[in-house]
This record gives C-alpha cells, structure tokens and sequence, in this order.
C-alpha cells in the first residue's frame, strides 16, 4: 500500500517533475501547474469543488471537476483508465469494487492514522483482498421501522418479541416485509438470513470475502425452514404477494406496525410517527444488514498518482470535507464524529446502529451470480415449496455457476 503522502513532499515531487520537464521550454510550459481530474456526479461536485480550492491554494496543483451521471460512471472509468483518457479520481460505490480490481483500473491508498475517522464497516466495504482501494465517506443500510403509536419505541429483542407485539397492537398484519412480489429479495431479507450464521459468501481473517459460499449447511436449512414457516404453509407473516409500493403502503396506513427498509422509504411514510432500531435477531446470532458505502476511487493509470493520494487523504479525509458532503447528500457518514453528530436525529441513529451491526454487501465479481438463484429459493420457500430441498439445490446451482 501506499504511504501517505504530505504536502510539504508533494510540493516537492512536483516541484522535480516540473524542473526535470523544463529543459529548453518556453516560460508558459515551465508555469504549467500539475493537473488532478476528479469525476463526480452533480449532488457532489459543490463539496469537492471546495476541498480543490483549498488543495490548489496550497499546493500550487490544479482539480479539473468533471460531472457524470452517477449511472455511467463505473462503466466509464472502467473503460477509459486503460486508455489514459480516465480521470485520477472517480466517486463510486463500494460494490463496485471487485470489477475494479478485476479490470486493473484501481489503486490501493493508505490512509496512515486517518482510518481510525472511519467506521470500520466503511473501511472493510472498501477493502478488497486486505487491501483498501478506497476512501469511503458514507453509509446506507436498511432497519426495522414501526409507527411508534401502535407499537410504541422500544426495539424487539426477537423475531417472537417483534411477532407478539404486532399481534398485540391489533392490525391486519403484525409485520410486513417487501419480497419485490414474486422475485424474491435476498437483499431485504439478509439481516435475518445473518441470524442464522448463513452468510452469503464467507469472509477471511481480514474482513475480505472469500469466492466460498457462506450459506449452505445446517445454517442455512435453517434460515429456509424459518422462510418456510413464516410463509404461505406457515403463519403468513412473509408473502409474495408484497413489493416495495405495497409494502410501503400497508405500513404507512397502519395495517401494520412493522417493516424493514432503508432511509430512501421514510418520506413514504407521511402519516406515520417512526421510530428506527436494528434488526432483531431470527436465527439466534445478530442480524447484519447488507451496508452500502460510496466514497472516492483512485485510478491505477493516474499520472500525478502523489498528488491524488494527497487530495483523497489531506483534503478529502477531513471533517470539514466529509460535513460538505454530507450536506450534499444526506447520507449517514462513514467520518465517526460526524456519524455520531447526526445521529443526533433519532431516525438517523437507529439507521447507523443497524449500519454499526452490518456487513459490506461483497463487491467481489462472484456476487453478480449470486441474486437470481438466492432471490428464486427464496420465493419458492415462502410460497410453499419445501425449505430444505430447495435451499440445497440452489447452494448446488449456485456452486456450479461459479466454478463454471
């Protein structure tokens, strides 16, 4: 990895680099000041902007900001970087890492004594291999919502606690989850699955997921006899007939007190007083969520390769910088002190209790065959199919597709 790299040696680096390309050139070439390009999207672009003019005042360097829709990014940078047409730095998301690596357009950083800022969960979501190819600066996850009128504040302990209090407070249903109707939604249901100590590929000592699946065996018959008993030959309380819309409209009209989804859902929820809190626990063990983390990629064909460490680390990797872009886009911050201040908001910290209880959705390419062999068993088991036959067949299945 990369040791961090401060200003006063930038300034030199740059400083030989200029003297070493002036030779016979005219005066204006010898003025040229080294160049950074950072790829953004449009909700970014005013934070970064600011920490460039702080990095250019100081340095000397310039940042040509260059705005994308945050769609077309991944594939952009993956196939201009070989061509040296790519910027030196690009936002992105951290499951998008594992193609990065893949395609050699990445770089490791080193964020020296900076990674203590950090929430562990952001560093490991960015960390590929034990190594970090990333500086992350925000968090997503999902949680478990009520409406506090029915069913008051306090978490659940249990999936039994959550079920008894819904049943309690009297409504259609004690507890509702999207299932994305027919598809199934691993994505959704992966807190529980958690639970059971069934995840889906298994992580080495470093935190890094191995290409292993992680939810075959006992643990996770026992996540699929779970679906199975909970679904349409079971108690009911998981159903394909709910996706996300109809999920959301059976919680914010009351007819049930609980659900399970993401900040993006609370403005769906107008007539209902919230509260936010972790996931309870199915299986026995915690449930760890899916997190998301977005942040700040550092291309492997960068020709002022300092100069963007200094940014990422010295500019970027700084309360102030990490505030900016949080006011951009609201997200909870991957910056520890931040997090904790805007978990001032009780809805904010109980998405970042459950992002604190969480696990990186993996970014190693193998993920990409994962969903619709794990989101089919699923739908299959909660429309009556028998659990276990149908869990191992597609831990078989899936084992297939990725030694193929």
């Amino acid at each position: 990895m990369r040791k961090q790299i401060g200003i006063g040696a930038v300034a030199v680096a740059s400083a030989l680099l200029l003297a070493g390309c002036s030779g016979g050139a005219a005066p204006e070439e010898e003025a040229t000041a080294p160049e950074i390009v950072v790829w953004t999207d449009a909700e970014r672009e005013q934070a970064v902007t600011d920490a460039a003019k702080a990095f250019e005042e100081e340095t000397g360097a310039k940042v040509t900001l260059v705005q994308k829709n945050f769609e077309d990014l991944r594939n952009d940078f993956i196939a201009q970087v070989p061509t040296g047409e790519g910027p030196d730095i690009t936002v992105g998301a951290h499951d998008w890492l594992g193609a990065l690596v893949a395609a050699g357009v990445v770089d490791t950083i080193d964020l020296g004594d900076k990674a203590g800022e950090f929430e562990q969960v952001a560093l490991d979501a960015m960390t590929y291999d034990g190594q970090l190819y990333a500086l992350p600066y925000s968090l997503e996850t999902i949680a478990l919502i009520q409406n506090t009128d029915l069913v008051g504040t306090d978490a659940p302990a249990t999936w039994d606690d959550l079920i008894q209090k819904g049943l309690a407070a009297g409504t259609e249903r004690p507890f509702v989850i999207n299932t994305n109707g027919e598809t199934g939604d691993g994505y959704t249901m992966y807190g529980f699955q958690t639970s059971f100590g069934a995840p889906v590929f298994v992580q080495d000592e470093s935190g890094s997921y191995t290409n292993e699946v992680g939810m075959g065996g006992a643990a996770g018959e026992a996540f699929a006899q779970w679906l199975g008993a909970n679904g349409a030959n079971g108690t009911g309380y998981l159903s394909t007939t709910v996706d996300y819309d109809i999920n959301n409209e059976l919680f914010n009209t009351g007819k049930a007190p609980y659900t399970i989804q993401g900040p993006w859902a609370i403005s769906s929820f107008p007539d209902v007083n919230v509260a936010v809190n972790p996931i309870p626990s199915a299986g026995g063990q915690p449930a760890a969520p899916f997190v998301g983390v977005q942040g700040f990629y550092l291309s492997s064909q960068s020709k002022n390769a300092l100069l963007a460490q200094d940014f990422l680390v010295n500019y970027l990797a700084t309360e102030d910088a990490q505030r900016a872009l949080y006011e951009a886009d609201p997200r909870i911050p991957a910056w520890s002190t931040l997090a904790e201040e805007v978990a001032s908001d009780p809805i904010i910290a109980g998405f970042l209790a459950s992002a604190q209880n969480g696990v990186p959705m993996p970014s190693i390419p193998e993920m990409g065959s994962v969903w619709d062999f794990w989101n089919a068993a699923e739908s299959q088991i909660i429309n009556g199919a028998d659990p276990v036959s149908t869990w191992n067949t597609m831990i078989t299945d899936l084992t297939a597709a990725l030694a193929g």
